[in-house]
């Protein structure tokens, strides 16, 4: 039998986009609950999904328009989340869909069949979709993106369930290594510690050149200090080593920005200045670093990263907040 976890059940204004229309709706989670493997014995699964546990996820959507929905599919624009922004895999088990080998009618809330064909002007439809998480960890965040809005988000009990217990409190000191054209031999130790995650506003980044998408976008400013504890110079360039995930579920990388204001030219903006060396990173000195982040509007980060480089390198990982 299926567990049920807590979810907030706002419904809030959003759009669907299909292949030529944006159209206008309110959409909210209705129910989360979380199955077991068994669920699926009787369902063939890709590879990758072996191992995984099911969790149901019961949305409802409103058609807000004057004409009906034909061939609706919001649902699929919905994601479950883990505290650290891995998303969950949705997949379907009903009509004639591949990995279904016989029917699977004892799966909660029809998650075994298909939405509704049309939606009327002002009707509401229920939709459920089976959403596969790993093992061991509990989800913090529905999370609905359409293209032509915002990411709405909303929480899992407290949104900040983390039973796997892979990332570090926000500001606390990871050691890591890292390596570069000029270091000899294997990597050098650091220490990293991030410093801040902070929003910003599109007109911060008014002197450079953004393409349309960007400009829908908004910078999220993440700063670390890094701190050389080997015994040879580094090059100060270990903010390529930074990683984001959104609440959202995205997967965000730095963003490579070219000033072209002769004001500030190679500063950077004033939101995200490091005071970066003209020379290499001496043992036991520090120094702080800033990278540029765009998300969608209503995302927010959930974990921020720092991969280092050289074998045995290992990969950091914080609360954003």
């Amino acid at each position: 039998m299926a567990t049920a976890l807590p979810v907030e059940s706002t419904a809030r204004k959003a759009t669907w986009s299909d292949q030529s229309t944006t159209h206008q709706l309110t959409v909210a989670p209705k129910r989360l609950a979380r199955g077991t493997a068994a669920d699926l014995d009787h369902v063939q699964v890709d590879e990758d999904l072996k191992g995984m546990v099911p969790y149901y996820l019961t949305v409802t959507y409103t058609n807000t328009n004057s004409a009906p929905l034909a061939q609706p599919d919001p649902e699929a624009n919905f994601t479950v989340t883990l505290a650290d922004g891995t998303p969950g895999k949705s997949i379907s088990l009903w009509n004639s869909n591949p990995l279904a080998t016989e029917p699977s009618s004892s799966l909660p809330d029809n998650c075994d069949k298909a939405g509704p064909a049309s939606v009327a002007a002002g009707a509401a439809a229920t939709v459920c979709q089976v959403v596969m998480l790993p093992k061991g960890h509990t989800p913090a965040t529905v999370a609905y993106a359409d293209e032509a809005g915002e990411t709405l988000l909303w929480k899992v009990g407290d949104g900040s369930v983390d039973e796997g217990g892979q990332l570090l409190a926000a500001s606390t000191t990871g050691d890591s290594s890292y390596q570069d054209v000029t270091t000899k031999g294997s990597a050098v130790p650091i220490r990293v510690t991030p410093k801040s995650v902070r929003a910003g506003s599109l007109e911060d980044l008014g002197d450079y050149d953004l393409s349309d998408t960007q400009k829908k976008l908004v910078p999220w400013y993440v700063t670390f200090e890094y701190r050389n504890v080997g015994k040879e110079k580094l090059l100060p360039s270990m903010d390529h080593g930074v990683g984001l995930r959104t609440a959202g579920g995205r997967e965000v990388e730095p963003v490579p920005l070219i000033d072209f204001s002769r004001a500030a030219e190679g500063e950077g903006i004033d939101q995200c200045r490091g005071s970066v060396p003209n020379t290499r990173l001496k043992p036991n000195s520090q120094l702080t670093l800033c990278t540029v982040h765009l998300l969608p509007k209503g995302d927010h980060p959930a974990m921020v990263s720092f991969q280092g480089e050289g074998k045995g390198a290992k990969t950091l990982m914080w609360r954003a907040n």
